[in-house]
């Protein structure tokens, strides 16, 4: 089942969302919302991006899309495929011959617009290949690339607009009995994606990729991406996320879960709870709190810790959480489960509570 999905008061609940397979992995109705990347490097290099997927795949990735925008990457695929269990989804647009190499290559899923593949005939015979292979196409719609006649039509990549897109694509697939379908609207607009999948989740079953398409590069395009996926998250939408950041894809999988434990819907990894410092404050909680998030990296365990640096909320906030630590005069009390087990000099802090984290069978400590 969604994990925590009944917290959430919906556009639509999980059960009334088709559920989409690509690989072993299932997108929408009780699934939990999933977390997916796209490599960057250049899908003909088959060693780096054999090596690109393993990192993202270790940092939590559950599916990865590869660009394929020539013949040499459409080659690189089956070497690919047979390389890795993770799902993979290939990138395409424009050569409908490149979606069916990727079929023949054993993708377990396909993106494409078929409003740019090469008209109906093109788009029939990649239909064709997707149905006998059981491959999923994701329909993808972009502010940047929306069709010159709606455009026009509605004055620009409007929320209205873009959904029509997606109409339009859908219409396409269905007119052809193909309904095995994943789509994506998405703006660089934090509130005309937003209502754009408010839209489309009122008329269409279908799950729904979500993000905020080319957010940017760091703290800006993860609070951008937060914005966006968090309002769209808690009203149910979205099945699976993207957070599409300037830089390593690894962060966009980190930012992801970042967001999705924030509401509740994953619980992969430590949760720490740290307090903002004020003038209160008689330790280094800014430096204990960043030494202690750098030990738990790539830890994936489920408990929470706590680093409070006075006595006003600490106390409260530690022995609430599985681990805590709360600060007073160049020392501090170590909680495990509400109870106090230590009470440690300044320096010795990090070391005490990793040493209570190691005993919850941590293995990365």
């Amino acid at each position: 089942m969604r994990e925590e999905s009944g917290k959430y008061d919906g556009l639509r609940r999980p059960d009334d969302v088709k559920t989409v397979t690509v690989g072993g992995l299932h997108i929408g109705g009780e699934h939990p919302v999933s977390v997916q990347s796209m490599t960057n490097t250049d899908t003909s290099d088959i060693e780096a991006t054999l090596a690109q997927i393993e990192d993202l795949v270790g940092a939590g990735c559950e599916l990865v899309r590869l660009a394929v925008p020539d013949k040499e990457a459409a080659e690189a695929l089956e070497k690919i495929v047979s390389s890795v269990e993770v799902p993979l989804m290939a990138d395409i647009h424009f050569n409908h011959s490149l979606a069916l190499k990727a079929i023949e290559a054993g993708i377990d899923g396909l993106r494409i617009n078929p409003g740019n593949i090469g008209g109906r005939d093109r788009v029939r015979e990649v239909v064709r290949a997707c149905a006998e292979s059981g491959v999923p196409i994701r329909i993808g719609v972009n502010s940047g690339s929306l069709e010159e006649d709606l455009a026009e039509s509605f004055a620009g990549p409007t929320p209205e607009a873009l959904l029509a897109s997606a109409e339009r694509h859908i219409a396409y697939l269905e007119e052809l009995d193909f309904t095995d379908i994943i789509v994506s609207i998405k703006s660089t607009d934090v509130r005309d994606t937003i209502r754009a999948n408010r839209l489309f989740a009122r008329k269409y079953p279908y799950p729904l990729h979500v993000g905020i398409t080319e957010a940017g590069a760091g703290s800006r395009g993860e609070i951008k991406s937060a914005a966006g996926l968090g309002a769209m998250l808690a009203q149910g939408l979205g099945d699976t996320i993207r957070v599409s950041l300037t830089g390593s894809p690894l962060q966009e999988v980190k930012t992801a879960y970042h967001i999705l434990r924030s509401l509740g819907l994953r619980k992969k990894g430590p949760e720490i709870i740290s307090c903002p410092t004020c003038g209160r404050t008689e330790i280094d909680i800014e430096a204990i709190a960043a030494e202690v998030g750098e030990s738990l990296e790539g830890c994936q365990g489920e408990f929470t810790v706590a680093i409070m640096g006075c006595a006003v909320n600490g106390p409260g906030e530690a022995s609430h959480a599985d681990v805590g630590l709360a600060g007073g005069r160049e020392c501090g009390l170590i909680f495990r489960e509400g109870e106090v087990v230590k009470r440690a000099a300044e320096e010795e802090l990090i070391s005490a509570l990793l040493q209570e984290i190691k005993k919850m069978e941590c293995d990365q400590l």
